[in-house]
């Protein structure tokens, strides 16, 4: 853009229309987990088709969020943004309506296709809006949809399939997508294209090939028993020589794919490791809470995701405030502080079991909230502090890239762990489980679990399989808080925010800001 949006409708609208884009996107990751069982009735599809609904999007938004960079350069940053917005909504529809499995994951594939450019293209359209100075409260309004979005997906997901049906899951999108595009006819800018831009074919594939194979492992690992599956080791070893082969590619070819003078920068360098750290924190932490408040606790789904929708509270309560926090600390202190309240939230988790109360669940899961979005929104702030304007669309593309690959590791470490991690525990816990054990020869004991009937031994079976599960759990909760704290020294390598703007701010350039 030539320069910012001046205040008023035109911008307040973008805004809008960027906010939805972003909603849209970030809600089709997770809103249509909830709804699988359905579908698979509904298509008459097995098990391993139907999780295709989740992967062929995960896949084909992991492998085109690489190039939104230069395709925005290279043919307009409007032009993409509705071609993108239009295409994802006409695929949801078709997602609403297909008739059978092959339907649905073709379908999938192509929203996943048109849904990788809306978060990155949706972030440099705020970043571009609005001045240095609001950049905090521009990154806090967008922060506000890509991080409520998977809070929220699981809730409204199952709030649509249990009130109406899953094809809601999908047509929901129907009329913020129409609003979505038309507003960007009406009020975003064109920005310059630059003819001259040549793709790198080959970098593309070799990237394509090492994200997706690595995606399809990580997402099909669990079921098919990790490195004990030929195809799960065939996609490994297919995904490393992909990266081998694009970065060799990379640092011999005079235009690669990437541009590397990202990675010059050190306050993005700084932002890609807590992006990455943040993916994979944000996305086990919710893959881990729904299971424990359905199978430990017992809730229904629609419990649970008003549960769930807390922690989305405790965001939205930070990214209103962290704006004007910024004023007055540092992006580094708000960023440590946001991770060692997110560390203390797991720590309580960790002594959760079943008879964990809800106004406990509640206050924890506020709290938790609260941290990601202390540290999303500075986050944000300082990875385009000092990025140049040209490498700014490829920068939002590789942020949204980590992200995303970093969420995908993120949830099979923790699922992983959490199978073994019960398997291990019911089969230590059940050795003590035999006549010759005093404590079960009590009578108050006895009376619930008397091993000499079916009954009894149903229970403690049962009792056995709920312990050993709260242990595995718990076991992720402490994975996942000692990833935390490991993370939270490396806050030193970003610069200090106020410096930087007031040498931005008196810079000549000050007057063409961004």
């Amino acid at each position: 853009m030539s320069g910012p949006l001046p205040p008023g409708l035109r911008r307040n609208m973008v805004t809008i229309c960027a906010m939805t884009a972003t909603i849209m996107q970030a809600l089709d990751t997770t809103i249509a987990n909830v709804a699988l069982p359905y579908m698979q009735g509904t298509l008459s599809a097995s098990q391993d088709q139907i999780n295709w609904v989740l992967t062929s999007y995960i896949v084909a938004a992991a492998i085109m969020t690489a190039p939104v960079g230069w395709i925005a350069n290279r043919y307009g940053r409007k032009r993409i943004f509705i071609i993108c917005s239009a295409g994802f909504t006409i695929a949801s529809v078709l997602c609403g309506l297909a008739q059978d499995i092959n339907q649905m994951v073709l379908f999938r594939l192509l929203q996943g296709v048109f849904g990788a450019a809306l978060v990155p293209l949706s972030q440099t359209v705020m970043l571009d809006s609005y001045t240095l100075q609001e950049r905090a409260k521009a990154m806090a309004i967008w922060g506000m949809g890509v991080m409520m979005g998977p809070i929220m997906g699981p809730s409204l997901g199952a709030w649509l399939t249990e009130t109406y049906s899953w094809h809601w899951v999908f047509f929901v999108n129907l009329p913020f997508g129409a609003l979505t595009v038309l507003g960007l006819i009406a009020f975003m800018d064109e920005t310059k294209k630059d003819l001259t831009l040549r793709f790198d074919f080959f970098g593309f594939a070799a990237l394509a090939v090492a994200i997706g194979s690595l995606q399809l492992a990580l997402d099909r690992g669990e079921q098919l028993g990790w490195l004990e599956s030929n195809e799960i080791v065939g996609e490994f070893i297919v995904s490393a020589v992909g990266f081998y082969y694009f970065f060799a590619h990379s640092f011999t070819t005079a235009r690669p794919f990437i541009q590397f003078a990202l990675f010059k920068d050190r306050n993005f360098v700084t932002g890609c490791i807590f992006m990455t750290v943040m993916g994979l924190v944000l996305y086990s932490t919710m893959a881990l809470a729904s299971p424990y408040l359905q199978n430990v606790i017992g809730y229904p789904i629609i419990t649970a995701g008003m549960l769930l929708a807390s922690r989305g509270l405790g965001t939205f309560l930070a990214m209103m405030m962290v704006g004007r926090l910024m004023r007055y600390f540092e992006a580094r202190t708000l960023i440590i502080s946001g991770l060692a309240l997110t560390a203390g939230s797991l720590f309580q988790m960790t002594g959760w079991t079943e008879m964990t109360q809800v106004p406990e669940i509640v206050t924890v899961s506020v709290f938790q909230g609260f941290g990601f979005g202390l540290v999303f929104v500075p986050l944000s702030t300082v990875s385009f502090l000092t990025l140049p304007n040209h490498l700014r669309t490829d920068g939002t593309s590789m942020l949204t890239l980590l992200r995303n690959v970093a969420s995908s590791i993120g949830i099979s470490i923790v699922i992983a762990q959490l199978t073994q991690g019960t398997r291990r525990t019911y089969a230590i816990l059940s050795e003590h489980i035999n006549p010759f054990n005093h404590a079960l020869e009590m009578p108050d004991v006895r009376g619930i679990i008397n091993l000499s009937t079916d009954a009894g031994r149903a229970m403690a079976d049962k009792m056995v399989a709920v312990q050993a599960q709260i242990i595995a759990f718990s076991q992720d909760y402490q994975l996942v808080m000692l990833f935390i704290l490991v993370s939270i020294p490396l806050a030193i390598m970003i610069g200090s925010t106020k410096a930087a703007l007031r040498k931005q701010t008196a810079g000549p350039e000050h007057a063409v800001m961004e």
